[in-house]
Order: structure tokens, then sequence, then C-alpha cells
């Protein structure tokens, strides 16, 4: 997101090719109704080594795209370029690896986008703090200096409605940008800031070197329902309602696929998944692979089994949107998200779904 937490050490990757397909613009992936071909879409993630992001890449290592059908080229976007959900939205790429309240947001500007497959009840994210910050909720935040990933992003968001639901307004304290991983970390090093809203492997490589603990917990469905009064649907894949109706056999497969991998997620140990994901995500200048492990093991609660949105989620998101006011006017959440394709996804691989989905109103 950007308007989203930026990728931890993204200068890692900017590309991942699957099969080693070309690039293709969103009608590239109209080869899916031509007899024998396989279709290619082009999906950004807002950091495919942020742990909030792993499902993307994860499938790519299990070979699920291909299982189902379907060339996936992976891209991540970089600190100061165009967000994932933007790159989407003017037609760079077929698909964005984003959170799912930018579909709100993209309606209130009259911009038709919707979420396809929901990954995560949770926004993954830890208010990271200094010790002498003194700060343990939002009602703490009024006279200090918070860390966002960017102005206008999903954890600017985040920080304004944790504020304002203790009746803290956004002009009684001060946020800046300081991005994730290394520059978030030296913000609280250096006294820059109080406190970080920040990802795995970020909150580890913090926890590690002692410069600020966690104050409020983002990261899992049930923190995020604590503190937020509800699930907050976050990573999820979203895109342009136009090309989805032109492309709903090639979304089906991206989703088939996606589905698959968060079973696997669910059925399978932290360990198990970082073994099968690229060694420079788990094992970095910021993190150890055993960090990266334990930190998974903790905040692995924030990912979905079944790929479907969850009940109530929609409108938890909107009315943070609302009261932060970033959205004012009316809003048809029904047309923001389906789970149709993860429910025939689920029904084709003969998964048990556990998770209540929304209905049409949110």
């Amino acid at each position: 997101m950007s308007r989203r937490p930026a990728a931890v050490a993204a200068s890692v990757l900017t590309l991942v090719a699957l099969g080693g397909v070309s690039a293709c613009s969103g009608n590239s992936s109209a080869s899916a109704g031509t007899s024998g071909s396989t279709p290619t879409v082009k999906l950004m993630a807002g950091g495919l080594d942020k742990q909030i992001y792993l499902p993307y890449q994860l499938a790519q290592q299990l070979g699920y795209y291909k299982k189902y059908g379907v060339n996936v080229e992976l891209s991540t976007e970089q600190d100061g370029g165009v967000g994932a959900e933007e790159a989407m939205a003017s037609g760079q790429v077929d698909m964005a690896g984003a959170w799912y309240n930018h579909t709100i947001e993209f309606q209130a500007k009259g911009k038709a986008v919707e979420d396809v497959v929901q990954l995560s009840g949770a926004p993954g994210e830890r208010e990271m703090c200094t010790k002498k910050s003194g700060v343990t909720s939002g009602a703490d935040f009024k006279g200090k200096t918070l860390g966002v990933t960017d102005l206008g992003s999903g954890t600017d968001t985040l920080t304004q409605f944790l504020a304002a639901k203790k009746g803290v307004k956004t002009s009684e304290f001060h946020r800046i940008g300081v991005g994730a991983g290394s520059t978030a970390i030296a913000a609280l090093q250096n006294g820059k800031v109080d406190c970080v809203m920040t990802t795995q492997p970020t909150v580890a490589a913090i926890q590690k070197k002692g410069v600020g603990t966690s104050a409020i917990d983002l990261a899992t469905t049930r923190g995020a329902t604590a503190a937020l009064g509800g699930a907050f649907p976050a990573a999820s894949v979203l895109a342009r309602t136009d090309w989805v109706n032109s492309h709903k056999d090639t979304v089906q497969k991206v989703v088939d696929a996606l589905v698959a991998t968060m079973h696997w997620i669910n059925t399978h140990s932290a360990a198990d998944i970082a073994n099968k994901l690229p060694a420079s995500y788990v094992s970095n200048q910021l993190v150890t692979k055993a960090d990266y492990i334990a930190a998974l093991t903790e905040d692995k609660g924030q990912f979905l089994p079944d790929g479907l949105m969850p009940a109530g989620g929609p409108k938890t998101s909107l009315a943070t949107e609302k009261l932060v006011g970033n959205v004012k006017g009316s809003v048809d959440l029904g047309k923001t998200f389906t789970n149709d394709f993860a429910l025939q996804a689920d029904k084709t691989e003969g998964f048990n779904t556990t998770t209540i989905p929304a209905g049409p109103n949110g």
C-alpha cells in the first residue's frame, strides 16, 4: 500500500517471473479464452518480502499458479514508487496485492475496483513504541510523534483511527513517514519518533535490538478485533471490476492458487512456510531465519484459511475510512468485494470453510 506499508528490504527483489513468460498488459490475459494457451497475469504487491504479503510469493514457490493453469508475474512496489493499488487502477498491472480498504477509497473517487480473494483478517501491524513513550493505546498518542510508512498509507489511516477511537484529534499528535525496515528502526533509535506502526520482520528486528516493544497488536485477527472493533480485512487481491468481468476464468485460476495456498498455510508450521520462501526473505540484514520463524509463529493468526471476506470486515474498514475522513459519502460495500471466486475454489478442492462470509452489506 502507499497508501501502503513499504516493502522491507525492497531492493532485494523487483520482479519475480514464473516460467519466463514475457510481461503483459491487462489485456494480454485475454489469451485465457484461447484453446491450449495459458493466461498471464501481472500482480504487484505492496512488499513481497513482508510477512503480511507472503501468500503471493508462497503460491509461486509451491507451484500453485502453474498447477491451476495461470502464469503470474510478481513484482514488488518500491519506496517512493507507484503503489500496487495505483499501478493496478491505472492498468500498469492486472492485479494488486494490497489492502481491501483501497476498494472503498476507489469507489469514493468513482472508480470500480473489487477484492476477489481475502488473505488476512488483520492488518498484521504492531504499534512499536519506545519504553519512555508511555504509549499503551491510542489514548496516549496526544503530544507524541508517530511513525507511519507514508503519509496517506494504510498505517497512517490506522494510526489516526486508533487515536480517534480514544477521542484524540489528528491535530493533537504528529505523524511522519519513516518507511519500514532499517529506516523505521533508525527513527526509533534516533528518537525521531515515539512509536512506529510496522510489520514483521521489522517488528522482530526492533524487539531484538531493544529499541521498542509492541504497544498495540493489530497483527492477529483477535488483536485487530480488540483494537479496531472487528476483523479488519487487509491483504487481498484487488482488480478493476471491468477487468474482472472480462477475465473471469483467469481470475478464478489465480484465486484457486491462492486459496490452495491459504489452506497450505493453515495446515503447516511457520518453519515449513519459511523453508519454502526465498532465502533472502527469511534471513537478511534485519532478521535471522530463527527470528523470522518466531515472528511468523506469533502472527500467523492474521491469515484466513479459506480466502473468504469475513462477516463484518467491510463494515469495520468503512468505519475506519469514515472516522479519519477518507470517505464522506455513501459506499455500496457489495461492490467492493466478492466471495464468489473463493467459494468456488473451496468447493472445487473440497476444503471445509471456517470463515463466516460477509454478505452483500459487509
